[in-house]
């Protein structure tokens, strides 16, 4: 076996989940042309490896028919660099946070071979160093000693099939105790770590010598079920399904599953209850949520609101006049039992005039008094809700005062200090999740009014429940459905298609983009999916900004079904940047794993994160990277303005591009104009409710390019996705 020893000078390759690495490096020794320095490639797999790091490598040469000679390394151990330019280089690499190119030449600039040195053993030099204060030497010196230890776990990890990019994350979380945690318990990265699902932390088991059929991997095996099964939609599972459910993933045998859930009943992870005949399994979080939304209701229903002292009709007479309205008869429905009752569902499709019955509810609560809040799911509802009400509206987090400390969720809000208002209106409701409502209801005293503002037609929540249905389904509260269309909003295509394609009737539209007044809906047929791909590229980056005179990324949102093929979210989104957010013009980028965030990028958050107040489902946009200091900084746009996010390298995997998002995840916004393929290649999510709810996101203008075959598979499928529930019967029981 042949010893190497060179500097990593280039990253070719790297392919972050099995750490396959190509690189080039320098070493001692002539090349073929005298000079006292070669190039070589080296190719292995590396847990760990910098641009600048000094590398001592064994392995044997091969030669590759197609890229020639190359060391194929079998072991490697870091050295460190033991020259000048070697330290530079190393340090100037991005490695440790606070030190960049211009920062690592000041330091070997005053220190020299002894940088390394200093910076570990004599860390209180480091203010002689021009730029360098003593907070940023303090910062430097722990990520410095961090970058040690994060190396270790590294070589621990990367041997049991853990990425570098997750081993940051679990030693961010355990520390130091990174090794001795896993090797503990490696299921409990699962609940602790984010991105570590019970997939990875069964691997780690198994290469730790965990036994397939211990009781350990079967009861996380179960939980990781229950949570897979959640983030579907299901509140609970029936015990029969999940037995050969959670079997046939683990692969054990079903007894080992029956005799597992009894013990984490014990432990209270879980719950069984009796729904419609069958034995539901819950997780307990999820359980308590539910009977606490029923109890919620029921609380608030039985006890009858302050009274309205004003004649309804008069006051909204009055609005009608000063406002150039005119409601029908539905919507002064709406008013009165909104004024009468404790809680009300207001539900209904676009143009039938939610909008304006929300208004008008607030105006007469105004009128009378009343201290009125309004929120919604998502900060884009909320901002929406408060520019057409002229109101203040807040996020439902921001309204129960969330927070999160000690790695624990909870609100100022609560039964023990309540929301401060007579009336609660809440917008979007068919995006709230069960959880969500358990949690607003436990800050809702008996006698405040609750109205809540839906379209229970459109997707249900990305979360666990079918709330908005589940309630209007009970009966329990009063219940106003509006159907009438006013006039102007039938002059809209987009409302009439959005109807038609609810009915089941297929939209109508114009073929190809037309200059022609009042068009707002085109469908332009395409049958390769490439092609596909392409029209709306061109589409977003050329043709409708210059037909509408828009922004591209600000007012243009491209939707797509699912994720993966051609036409998908993740393939639409590496084409869409590079046409409207090219590499280069001095834009930084910054990396993790394979995920690279660029200056200018949309991006949308993926889980909520309390600490820095960002939700799952938030849109953004990168203003600005930090190359040195490994962060950057995304600018979200909120009700009371942009508010600025800093995300560190390792919080990265909360982000993704979002010049194409999925239908799901577009659910409480508006764009002016949503572009959206439909093709067979989504054959499985073609259905009704999910083209209804993309056509009623946009306002201005709506461009479908596909194939008439897929629009017309969608708008036939009426099936939607069965969801495990309890509500409905807990409403129901709690109303008795």
């Amino acid at each position: 076996m042949v010893s190497i020893q060179g500097t990593v000078e280039r990253i070719t390759y790297r392919n972050e989940d099995n750490l396959y690495t190509v690189a080039r490096i320098s070493c001692e020794g002539r090349d073929s042309i005298g000079r006292a320095r070669r190039i070589i490639t080296v190719i292995g797999t590396f847990p760990f490896i910098t641009i600048g790091e000094t590398l001592l490598m064994k392995g044997e040469w091969i030669n590759h028919p197609e890229y020639g000679k190359q060391f194929k390394v079998e072991s490697y151990e870091s050295i460190v660099p033991a020259t000048v330019k070697g330290i530079e280089n190393y340090l100037g690499s991005g490695l440790i946070k606070g030190i960049g190119p211009v920062t690592a030449k000041r330091l070997v600039e005053s220190f020299g071979i002894k940088t390394l040195d200093v910076i570990e053993h004599e860390s209180w030099k480091l203010i002689e160093v021009e730029g360098i204060g003593d907070k940023k030497a303090a910062s430097i010196t722990k990520a410095f000693e961090e970058q040690k230890e994060i190396r270790r776990v590294m070589v621990f990890l990367a041997d049991h099939g853990v990425t570098p990019g997750l081993a940051i994350k679990i030693f961010r979380y355990y520390g130091n105790a990174s090794i001795q945690a896993v090797q503990e318990n490696p299921y409990r990265l699962a609940d602790d770590i984010h991105g570590v699902g019970f997939r990875t932390a069964d691997k780690i088991a198994a290469e730790l010598g965990i036994e397939p059929a211990s009781i350990e991997r079967v009861t996380a095996g179960i939980v990781y079920v229950l949570n897979e099964l959640a983030s579907e939609g299901h509140v609970y599972y029936l015990e029969s399904e999940l037995i050969k459910e959670a079997a046939s993933i683990l692969r054990v045998e079903e007894d080992l599953v029956k005799e597992a859930i009894p013990v984490l009943e014990s432990q209270g992870a879980i719950v069984r209850d009796m729904i419609q005949g069958g034995t539901a399994v819950y997780l307990a979080y999820l359980y308590r949520a539910e009977a606490d939304v029923a109890q919620g209701f029921s609380r608030l229903i039985t006890v009858k609101p302050r009274a309205v002292s004003g004649n309804i009709d008069n006051l909204m007479g009055e609005m009608e006049k000063r406002d150039g309205i005119c409601l029908n008869d539905e919507q002064k429905g709406a008013v009165k039992k909104a004024a009468e009752n404790s809680v009300l569902v207001l539900t209904g499709g676009p143009g039938t005039g939610k909008t304006t019955t929300v208004r008008t509810m607030l105006r007469v609560f105004e009128a009378e008094g009343f201290r009125v809040s309004l929120a919604a799911p998502t900060g884009r509802a909320a901002k929406r809700l408060a520019e057409t009400t002229g109101r203040e509206a807040k996020t439902i987090h921001r309204l129960l005062g969330v927070n999160f400390t000690q790695g624990y969720m909870a609100f100022e809000r609560n039964e023990n200090s309540p929301i401060d208002a007579d009336v609660i209106i809440l917008d979007e409701t068919s995006m709230i999740d069960v959880l969500l409502m358990s949690h607003l209801l436990a800050a809702v005293s008996p006698g405040t009014r609750l109205v809540l503002v839906g379209d229970v037609d459109q997707l249900p929540p990305v979360g666990a429940g079918s709330l908005l249905k589940d309630v209007i389904e009970s009966g329990v509260t009063e219940i106003v459905r509006l159907t009438e269309i006013f006039r102007q909003a039938q002059l809209s295509m987009i409302v009439t298609n959005a109807h038609r394609v609810n009915k089941g009737i297929m939209p109508i539209y114009n073929k190809g983009l037309s200059k022609k007044s009042g068009i707002d809906f085109f469908f332009i047929r395409e049958e390769e999916p490439e092609r596909i791909t392409e029209i709306i590229k061109d589409l977003v980056g050329k043709r409708l900004p210059d037909y509408l005179r828009c922004n591209p990324i600000d007012d243009i949102q491209v939707m797509a079904p699912m994720r993966r093929t051609v036409t998908g979210v993740d393939n639409l989104n590496l084409t869409l940047r590079e046409a409207l957010n090219p590499e280069g013009r001095g834009k930084r980028e910054i990396r993790m794993g394979a995920f690279i965030l660029r200056e200018g990028d949309k991006v949308m958050q993926i889980r909520n994160n309390y600490d820095k107040m960002v939700f799952n489902g938030d849109i953004g946009r990168v203003v600005s990277i930090n190359c040195e200091e490994q962060e950057a900084v995304v600018a979200f746009d909120e009700s009371d303005g942009l508010r600025r996010i800093t995300y560190e390298q390792y919080e990265l995997d909360e982000l993704v591009l979002s010049y194409a998002i999925s239908v799901h995840k577009s659910q409480g916004s508006e764009y002016p104009v949503v572009v959206m393929p439909v093709t067979t290649q989504h054959y499985v999510m073609l259905q009704r409710n999910l083209l209804y709810t993309a056509i009623t996101r946009a306002k201005q203008l709506v461009v479908l390019v596909g194939t008439p075959k897929a629009l017309a598979i969608a708008v036939k499928n009426d099936t939607q996705d069965m969801r495990y529930s309890g509500l409905c019967e807990r409403l129901v029981c709690s109303a008795l």
